[in-house]
């Protein structure tokens, strides 16, 4: 689905916000976790299961408030097979739920290993006569340090697959200025990544006047947002930081143009462990998920003035 469509979804729902799945065993409910050790062991079948499971309660439970999610894949990886087809069953079932799938890889290479990426999470391996999507998934985030060699292969994708994509540019991790915030010809290197973003994403330009590449902006630097805004209107930003990495939704909206539209802001560990807060030991994780997604959702429309 092309950043059009998230889009749409976002302004639907009236919530410009991204549950990220990125669950770890102490994230899942104990009760979810003991069921899936009983049918599988204690191995990585019965943890992906554990897994999927509670992602598929979390889907339930928020699909009609929350727009899109971003499944982390190192958490999926760190389980071997079994926690990759958790990732694959993961995405499958979102998509069926109606929701955009980010995939949060920030995958990079050159040439033909990039464009091996790109086939995976955003197009179709053809076996046989017949082409196959291995993973399904809307939109995946990128690295640009290897240049236009790494991300090219992305954008032809993006152009003709109508996917999207989210190249790194500020992120929200503390050390992130130690090679981003470094001057490059008096600028610094984030602002010249954002230059290059600008450029590559003329190449994949959507009816909706947004281009299908996007950026990643951390919530937890808003000065940067406003420079980067700047630079990329056309750009849709997937800005990380907000709740558990201590920013507030007066911190996102610089990433946000003045009407209210061009960014979703991403929440993990604020959503997948609401129920640790309520002291009824994960039995009503779904309830908690879907008050934190709500208690999101109207705090970050408050900030960039969709809320009273």
């Amino acid at each position: 689905m092309s950043i059009a469509v998230l889009r749409q979804k976002i302004l639907e729902k009236e919530n410009p916000t991204v549950a990220g799945l990125d669950a770890r065993l102490e994230y899942i409910p104990e009760h979810i976790v003991k069921e899936s050790y009983g049918a599988f062991g204690q191995t990585l079948e019965g943890a992906a299961d554990a897994m999927l499971r509670f992602n598929k309660g979390l889907i339930d439970c928020f699909r009609d408030i929350v727009p899109a999610v971003k499944p982390q894949l190192a958490y999926y990886e760190r389980l071997g097979w079994p926690g990759m087809r958790a990732f694959y069953e993961t995405v499958r079932y979102a998509r069926g739920k109606g929701l955009y799938v980010i995939a949060d890889g920030k995958r990079n290479d050159i040439g033909s290993t990039a464009e091996a990426y790109a086939d995976a999470y955003l197009g179709a391996v053809r076996v046989g006569e017949t082409e196959l999507s291995p993973f399904p998934c809307d939109g995946l985030t990128i690295n640009a340090y290897l240049g236009e060699d790494g991300v090219g292969p992305f954008v032809r994708m993006l152009r003709d697959n109508k996917k999207s994509a989210f190249v790194l540019v500020k992120t929200s991790n503390p050390s992130s200025g130690e090679f981003q915030n470094r001057l490059l010809e008096g600028k610094p290197l984030y602002e010249r990544v954002a230059e290059k973003v600008a450029a590559w994403g003329e190449e994949c330009m959507t009816d909706c006047g947004f281009s299908e590449l996007g950026a990643v902006v951390g919530a937890t630097y808003p000065e940067e947002q406003k420079a980067v805004r700047a630079l990329l209107p056309k750009a849709w930003f997937l800005v990380p930081g907000y709740g558990a990495q201590g920013a507030t939704a007066k911190d996102i909206r610089n990433a946000f143009l003045p009407d209210g539209t061009g960014a979703i802001v991403n929440s993990s560990r604020g959503i997948l462990c609401a129920w640790k807060k309520t002291g009824k030991d994960g039995a009503d994780y779904q309830e908690a998920a879907r008050a934190e997604c709500l208690r999101m959702r109207d705090d970050i429309a408050s900030a960039i003035g969709w809320r009273a």
